[in-house]
């Protein structure tokens, strides 16, 4: 509950953002007063908090979806060429996140051990680039 709620008050900081683009908006009823809107503002950044809340935690904690760590310069665990070298952590199948001894690799071995994990059932979503 504690990070729902700091969630939420994260978007309510866009709401000082977003309420003048919705007051002053041409086309806007000028019947109304600017302040007036800025109740709904922050109710619709409730509504899309309680929404995108679910998803961005699905998106960045969810083991459906893989992660990757990148080194801009690293020793390749299979060739030992000195370069970008990156590891897959979480794909689904697949969980690397408490590995004592990563093993970061280069983008040609990198993608040959992409097969081998697809050999034994880990689906990479994306290779990463």
């Amino acid at each position: 509950m504690v990070k729902f709620l700091l969630y939420a008050l994260r978007w309510q900081l866009s709401t000082p953002i977003l309420w003048p683009i919705m007051a002053y908006w041409p086309g806007r009823h000028a019947a109304t007063s600017p302040l007036a809107d800025i109740v709904p503002v922050a109710v619709a950044n409730l509504i899309g908090a309680s929404i995108f809340f679910w998803v961005d935690r699905f998106i960045f904690k969810s083991r459906a979806i893989e992660s990757w760590e990148f080194l801009a310069r690293g020793a390749c665990h299979d060739c030992g060429k000195v370069d970008y070298v990156r590891r897959l952590v979480t794909a689904p199948g697949y969980d690397k996140r408490n590995d004592p001894h990563p093993q970061y690799r280069c983008a040609a071995c990198s993608e040959r051990k992409l097969t081998e994990l697809g050999k034994k059932g880990v689906r990479s979503i994306n290779k990463a680039k």
